[in-house]
């Protein structure tokens, strides 16, 4: 008698997230296999609705589209991958030199990817991970993917993601940055020993942790100087344009402040710009303060006095932390604060006696 042959079922087949197929994913989403195909490795082309939904799939059925490579455990790319949400923001330029640096120290490529703050921009890029394309993602924005969160929850060891600048516990994982509610702090205590009572403040998106974590650091030392009632806060999202709207709301309120903190140095140029349009005498009549200490930040007119980041140290750490998960040494969510400065230069003077209060 000739044994039967029993062929694995669907759900056994399907039990590890490791079994799973395309053929697989495709059938539970109701679209062709080529659909999947194109979602995964060049999502632009697909509608958005569709590729929303094939992903929620994905993630659902845990799929990892080159689950076989797992097995080969000694397999390297020596490839890192580096997002950026703007890569013309030129503070991000410094952190990616760090970046670079380090990474060819120890045999690494960089590929570097501009995710324009796009989610689906971030998914493409955390599925070239997971597809074993690099070795390991460094992100300079402040949220992880989905598909990321999803992968993190099917391992049992550390995934090799390491973030840059925006600190947050919630991420997860290892990240280096500075501690910006104590630099904040330190650029308004600054104006407010020059005699500034009326200060305003730029923040970026409200969304990022570290615009929450610097508005926090400015509202403690408005309230240890006691004056939090004449605090202004005046939203922004990084931009020159968006410092030039916040100088035109914040030079129309009367009284107007005297000093403006900025939550980076490309808003405070354009606060900057505004005030000399408005003819007003720089730094006498207002004082501005920047952050991040960008290359140009000496030669605005006033050059700027702002909080210094140790940009490409931020970098080179991010990759010694991405190496030690790697190598295994790197096992826990590590907080890596780095040291910041304020650089002051002329964009600041004392409160005149006969400015506004």
């Amino acid at each position: 008698m000739t044994p039967t042959r029993k062929t694995p079922s669907r759900r056994r087949r399907s039990a590890g997230a490791s079994n799973i197929t395309i053929r697989d994913v495709a059938a539970a989403a109701r679209v062709s296999v080529a659909t999947i195909s194109r979602v995964l490795s060049n999502p632009g082309q697909v509608a958005p609705a569709t590729r929303k939904a094939v992903l929620q799939v994905v993630r659902r059925m845990g799929y990892s589209p080159n689950a076989a490579a797992k097995s080969l455990r000694t397999f390297r790319s020596r490839k890192f991958l580096v997002t950026v949400p703007d890569i013309a923001n030129p503070f991000f330029a410094r952190i990616i030199q760090g970046i670079e640096d380090a990474a060819l120290a120890e045999g690494y490529s960089v590929v570097l990817g501009d995710t324009h703050h796009e989610p689906g921009r971030e998914e493409h890029y955390a599925l070239m991970l997971m597809q074993r394309e690099a070795d390991g993602l460094i992100f300079l924005g402040h949220r992880l993917p989905e598909s990321l969160k999803a992968w993190f929850r099917s391992r049992s060891s550390m995934p090799p993601v390491v973030n840059g600048c925006e600190y947050s516990r919630s991420l997860a994982v290892p990240s280096a940055h500075i501690d910006n509610a104590a630099a904040a702090a330190q650029a308004m205590d600054y104006l407010y020993a020059l005699g500034h009572k009326r200060i305003a403040v730029v923040t970026g998106p409200m969304a990022s942790p570290l615009s929450r974590d610097r508005l926090a650091g400015a509202q403690r030392s408005a309230r240890a100087h006691r004056a939090q009632k004449q605090l202004v806060v005046v939203n922004g999202d990084f931009s020159i344009d968006a410092g030039i709207t916040a100088a035109a709301r914040l030079l129309a309120l009367e009284p107007r402040p005297t000093a403006v903190f900025c939550f980076n140095d490309e808003m405070a140029f354009g606060v900057l710009d505004h005030a000399r349009r408005r003819g007003l005498k720089l730094p006498e009549s207002l004082s501005v303060v920047g952050f991040d200490d960008i290359r140009f930040a000496r030669y605005a007119d006033p050059p700027l006095t702002t909080i210094s980041q140790p940009a490409q140290e931020i970098g080179r750490e991010t990759v010694r932390l991405l190496i030690g998960v790697l190598n295994g040494t790197i096992k826990s969510a590590v907080s890596v604060t780095l040291p910041h400065r304020l650089e002051i230069r002329s964009s600041c003077a004392p409160r005149s006696d006969a400015g506004p209060a």
